[in-house]
């Protein structure tokens, strides 16, 4: 069948997508690395850009692991002993030691009694909220909420939800309030690290706010914080946003494909919550587990980052941020105030974006535009991410460009 109809209309909308610079466009490819070296940091080689390099200021990977010696020797011991992959979910014969031993882990490193991981976090995120509401349940989200809890919310169909404005802790308390009576069980879920910004949620006044009313709500309220880009590059050891505000959340989900240099998601509760899920979640129960050799190196990474190699990347993060933050106000940029390797330099303007990213790949530099819907119009912005093998030359040529583009395009 051609599907010469349908065809026609998914093209009339790739068109207006383009039109209106929202389109994501091609994926570039990445076909080769060369390890950091001297003064540089890793660069990339891109598919159809021959021997150019470039500085990826737009990955995830904030401790600057994935080349690691260590935990590639860890991979490559652990897959050949267990295999490359897991070869059946978990509850059937897909749970080898290693997973155990890294939720062992997780529970510990996080201050609770137990953890689960999962295929992602965005699995993650989707499974434990569907899990959790009844026909009975109120949720309270962060108008600037990840996707995954956008979409968890709308899956699992809660009785009412409310959307607070972005930090505002009395419009919280407001929507916890108007649920008064209302529900038997209420859920208030924010993003740790907020993606786009680099900014994050105060967890200590939400808990507070939620132990105030958590007496009126039958089945309590419970606090679920998506810490994806704050554990393991935030805080003075790496705990992430609970470190930093002191806040500590009822469920807390991270992801072990960011700051980790891995693949796949968890959560870390109470042991009534943990096996609860196992037993109701169905992006656990029916997904393969991540590879217990992945396992095993967010095992290692974990070993590392308690240690002083830890703590020194750690630091080396936190003043290679500083520098760049402070690097593109001084040049006439806008940026949101944060001490996180999440660096936005806000544009607030699609087309001015594309134009931005476009002359940064010409000078061997990797971001990503950031246009509506992923944030509201008006908002549109660059995400760059600073990671531990980033260097000071580094930050320092990337500030050299944007100072270079400012002059000559900016106006």
């Amino acid at each position: 069948m051609p599907l010469t109809r349908l065809n026609e209309i998914l093209q009339k909308e790739l068109d207006e997508l383009k039109t209106e610079g929202r389109a994501k466009g091609k994926e570039l490819i990445i076909v080769d690395v060369k390890k950091p070296e001297g003064e540089k940091g890793p660069r990339f080689f891109l598919k159809g850009f021959g021997d150019k390099e470039f500085i990826r200021m737009n990955s995830n990977s904030y401790l600057g692991m994935q080349f690691n010696e260590e935990v590639i020797k860890v991979e490559e011991e652990t897959a050949r002993k267990f295999g490359i992959g897991p070869g059946a979910v978990r509850f059937i014969s897909g749970t080898y030691i290693t997973h155990r031993d890294l939720e062992k882990k997780l529970a510990q490193f996080h201050g609770r009694e137990d953890a689960m991981i999962f295929s992602s976090a965005y699995m993650a995120v989707v499974g434990i909220i569907s899990s959790l509401v009844t026909p009975e349940t109120v949720i309270i989200s962060d108008e600037l909420n990840h996707n995954c809890i956008i979409n968890a919310i709308r899956l699992s169909r809660p009785k009412e939800r409310y959307i607070y404005k972005h930090l505002d802790y009395k419009d919280l308390e407001n929507g916890i309030k108007s649920f008064i009576g209302k529900a038997k069980r209420a859920i208030v879920v924010t993003d740790g690290v907020f993606s786009m910004r680099g900014d994050y949620a105060d967890l200590k006044k939400i808990q507070e706010i939620a132990d105030r009313y958590d007496k009126d709500f039958e089945e309590n309220i419970i606090t679920i914080v998506d810490d994806s880009h704050g554990v393991g590059a935030f805080g003075p050891t790496g705990r992430g946003t609970e470190e930093i505000t002191g806040g500590k959340a009822d469920l807390l989900i991270g992801t072990m494909g960011k700051a980790y240099g891995v693949n796949g998601g968890y959560v870390v509760s109470n042991k009534v919550i943990t096996t609860y899920l196992r037993e109701k979640t169905i992006t656990y129960i029916y997904s393969n587990p991540v590879t217990p050799s992945e396992a095993a190196c967010v095992l290692k990474v974990l070993e590392i980052l308690d240690c002083k190699e830890g703590q020194k990347r750690l630091s080396h993060l936190k003043e290679l941020a500083k520098l760049f933050r402070e690097g593109i106000v001084k040049l006439g940029y806008e940026t949101v105030v944060s001490e996180h390797p999440i660096v936005p330099l806000l544009v607030r303007d699609a087309t001015k974006t594309i134009d931005l990213v476009n002359y940064l790949i010409d000078n061997g530099i990797l971001a990503t535009a950031i246009n509506y819907p992923v944030v509201p119009r008006g908002s549109e912005s660059i995400r760059f991410q600073i990671n531990a093998d980033h260097t000071t030359f580094d930050i320092n040529y990337v500030l050299n460009v944007l100072e270079r583009y400012r002059k000559e395009r900016w106006s």
